[in-house]
């Protein structure tokens, strides 16, 4: 009777054993097919090499070879096919342009935000496609956060790229609230 309870034992552990490939596999078919139904559809996003990285940023309304030539040149596409899986909503043309104007004229964007007026602003809404209508208003909006920003115990601590990333989302944040007055 002993050697009997013992293989029903080892059945048992035999069967265990067996479970738990089964429900991995099933969790993981559930996992895969919930991921890939919220998928956009294979080829809607943009264009790595045309649509997004540096290239885009200086070619947006360039000839499409030469964003696609400053792509593979500046590192072999890799930050704009990175942009495209990671972050497609960045491949904008005048968003990546308005954020590489940033982070290339920050000091200046700062001083004339403190002031409320410049001629770099002024680009910088223009590159974004905003109406000049429009300007004050985002202007003053990006005051606001910047206030805050600036004023904050860590500020002084930030990298220059962490200061623009900061400025880019007041200036997001300003955008949005005239969105009809911007181009997307």
């Amino acid at each position: 009777m002993r050697e009997f309870d013992s293989n029903q034992n080892d059945h048992q552990g035999s069967f265990s054993m067996l479970k738990f490939p089964v429900i991995a596999s099933a969790l993981l078919w559930v996992a895969t097919s919930v991921s890939a139904a919220n998928k956009p559809p294979v080829g809607s996003g943009p264009n790595p090499y045309s649509d997004c990285g540096i290239g885009a940023a200086l070619f947006s309304k360039g000839p499409v070879w030469a964003a696609v030539t400053s792509n593979v040149i500046w590192d072999i596409g890799s930050t704009a096919i990175t942009s495209a899986t990671m972050s497609p909503e960045t491949c904008n043309g005048s968003k990546v342009k308005t954020a590489q104007f940033i982070i290339d004229n920050y000091d200046n964007l700062a001083e004339e935000t403190a002031l409320g007026q410049g001629e770099h602003l002024t680009a910088m809404l223009t590159v974004r496609g905003c109406q000049a209508s429009a300007h004050p208003t985002i202007v003053q909006s990006i005051r606001k956060d910047m206030i805050g920003n600036v004023t904050a115990a860590s500020y002084s601590t930030l990298s220059d790229v962490e200061k623009a990333t900061q400025y880019y989302q007041a200036m997001d944040a300003g955008v949005a609230s005239v969105a009809d007055s911007c181009s997307a």
